[in-house]
């Protein structure tokens, strides 16, 4: 019961913090499961995992964490695991083997475990080192009959620190460990080492894995090119193949590499001055029976719209800017925990200060109303502020672009030669792309 009551208000709050989408298979694993993911975003991380899957998880976190108000409880209140690092405290590295045995024991019950086998929480734009822990676990718990699956889970954030960005959850193959149980004592070493490479493959198959953050907004662009020439959709499977053939295209081809990102690069510049965030926005055509109904539908949504809004500006500015001045001394990579941890405090502690503070003024008659009111008020204040972000950049794509039919036609000129190049590269590249992910 209680781990169901945290599930369901951790995958709430996660939902309202960020734009959550998942890449799964439409059947979730039974049996002895251990997801593994990569790393980059503290407590968050694990508490995506709620989201991924409705099975009670064990999770394994580090030892310190057990030790903290309220999060000590919530941890053991969900039966988690301490593990304990050397950094931490190097005297109770012993204690280890206790939490590899527990792990072990409830894979051979049948029961699903979480691990982050980078062992830390970090913002490089690749997959740091891996541990052997998951491997081990794993395999010792093969080696009693238990039927094994490994499960990689990558999480790839669009901003991680910044509220209402995007997340996506994608679920990989899951990894038979019973193949790589070792025939003896004396390769029990090369079975761990092989497992833990090939969660490394499996990993890197579910995240873009960049060797530099500056390739980010080149992934971005040569996908949102590419999706445009062919007319579809962005697609998160793609952008990862894009971010294996750019390593490749710098490798094999290094001048040529640097003289396309050139290109890109400018061509994201002259993109930025006119407010555009793609090549599509180029391709818009204004016409009389499109805009009419555009500009009436947002005239009635700010009109009916507008005054709840002013309300909910009124009432919740003051906690809205709490979790962001509290986590402007953080490190990058726990920004978002302290954000969202914050923002769960003072939500609840602002919900309710307003019932009590309606309460004493008009009594029962107000207090209730209020209880019930300021949860979706809060909500309609964050869906009509992103709608009007929405709103003002297709404004100032239309005032910026929509009169201006000569800087548009050499712009979509460019960017329609930019797509041709990227989907030469695309065709040229994709037999090695392929390659590398059949290994």
């Amino acid at each position: 019961m209680f781990y169901a009551c945290v599930r369901a208000v951790v995958a709430v709050c996660l939902r309202l913090f960020y734009r959550v989408k998942v890449n799964a298979p439409g059947a979730e694993p039974e049996g002895p499961v251990l997801f593994v993911g990569n790393h980059p975003n503290g407590l968050i991380d694990p508490a995506l995992v709620f989201i991924l899957t409705r099975r009670k998880v064990t999770f394994l976190a580090k030892a310190p964490l057990f030790r903290m108000p309220v999060l000590g409880w919530l941890l053991k209140g969900l039966d988690a695991l301490p593990v304990y690092r050397k950094q931490d405290d190097p005297t109770k590295m012993g204690g280890n083997e206790g939490t590899l045995d527990a792990a072990k024991g409830a894979l051979v019950q049948g029961r699903a475990i979480t691990i982050f086998p980078e062992g830390k929480s970090h913002s490089e734009p690749g997959l740091a080192e891996l541990k052997t822990g998951a491997s081990r676990i794993a395999l010792s718990a093969a080696k009693e009959g238990a039927p094994v699956r490994i499960v990689p889970v990558g999480l790839t954030y669009a901003e991680k620190h910044v509220f209402r960005s995007e997340v996506l959850i994608d679920v990989g193959p899951a990894i038979e460990v019973a193949t790589f149980l070792p025939a003896d004592a004396a390769s029990e070493p090369d079975s761990v080492r092989a497992l833990t490479e090939r969660i490394a493959e499996g990993l890197r198959a579910v995240t873009l894995n960049l060797e530099e953050w500056a390739d980010l907004p080149l992934v971005q662009l040569a996908e949102q090119l590419f999706s445009f020439k062919q007319r579809g959709t962005l697609d998160a499977e793609r952008l990862r193949l894009w971010a294996r053939g750019v390593q490749l295209f710098r490798a094999q081809e290094p001048e040529r590499f640097e003289d396309v990102r050139t290109h890109l690069a400018s061509f994201q510049r002259r993109l930025a001055l006119v407010h555009a965030e793609g090549p599509k926005d180029l391709a818009l055509v204004y016409r009389t029976g499109n805009v009419v109904p555009f500009v009436v539908k947002n005239l009635l949504a700010l009109v009916f719209g507008l005054p709840l809004f002013a309300l909910g500006l009124v009432l919740f500015w003051l906690p809205y800017q709490v979790p962001r001045v509290a986590s402007r001394k953080a490190e990058l990579d726990v920004q978002a925990t302290v954000k969202f941890l914050t923002a769960f405090v003072v939500a609840l502690v602002w919900w309710a200060a307003l019932t009590v503070a309606a309460g004493l003024w008009g009594g029962t008659f107000w207090a209730l109303p209020t209880f019930l009111i300021v949860p979706p008020l809060a909500l309609f204040t964050l869906y009509f502020a992103e709608r009007w972000d929405v709103l003002r950049r297709d404004i100032d794509v239309f005032f910026t672009l929509g009169n201006r039919a000569r800087l548009k036609a050499l712009l979509l000129s460019d960017g329609e030669r930019l797509a041709a190049e990227v989907e030469r590269l695309a065709e040229e590249y994709r037999p090695k792309v392929d390659a590398t992910v059949r290994r």
